[in-house]
């Protein structure tokens, strides 16, 4: 596989999913010492659509100039492309 191909991304998480993955953000978030980003995802389970939206976009806006974090910008992004399948 080409270094440059770009990975089939799932497109159709529902909330489980993706609190799921953002559970493991905050866990990287934590082991890496990015308290500032774990912050932003605890009480995931009562957050409403528009509140995960808002967060997940400030992860990423915080860590798009880190490249040593660009695995936990990368499950970020994945969610992002799914926020559209969360329901208010």
């Amino acid at each position: 596989m080409p270094i440059d191909e770009t990975l089939r991304w799932p497109v159709n998480l529902d909330r489980a999913a993706i609190e799921e993955r953002l559970v493991k953000v905050r866990q990287a978030a934590e082991a890496g010492g990015l308290t500032e980003i774990a912050f932003l995802f605890g009480g995931l389970e009562k957050m409403t659509a528009a509140q995960l939206a808002t967060a997940v976009v400030n992860a990423i806006t915080q860590l798009q100039y880190k490249p040593e974090h660009r695995a936990i910008n990368s499950q970020l992004e994945m969610v992002a492309m799914n926020l559209k399948n969360l329901k208010k």
